[in-house]
């Protein structure tokens, strides 16, 4: 009887590694270090100011140009 239960015992230990590594990866999103994470606010509010000054200029341009045209 010992013989079989540590039969069963490694086939479903095996059966479970192997569904284990077939099922990919868990819903836990990747984790982040503190360091990077403020690189990314940080890279992030430069860029909203980037893009909040060129699209500054371009509205600046177009009204500038339909007020030469009227």
């Amino acid at each position: 009887m010992n013989r079989k239960k540590k039969i069963n015992q490694t086939l479903k230990a095996k059966a479970k590694k192997a569904n284990k590594k077939l099922a990919g990866t868990s819903n836990k999103p990747k984790y982040i270090a503190k360091a990077d994470r403020e690189k990314l606010v940080n890279g992030y509010s430069v860029m909203d100011k980037q893009a909040l000054n060129s699209q500054a200029a371009t509205l600046v341009e177009t009204l500038s140009t339909n007020a030469n045209l009227g």
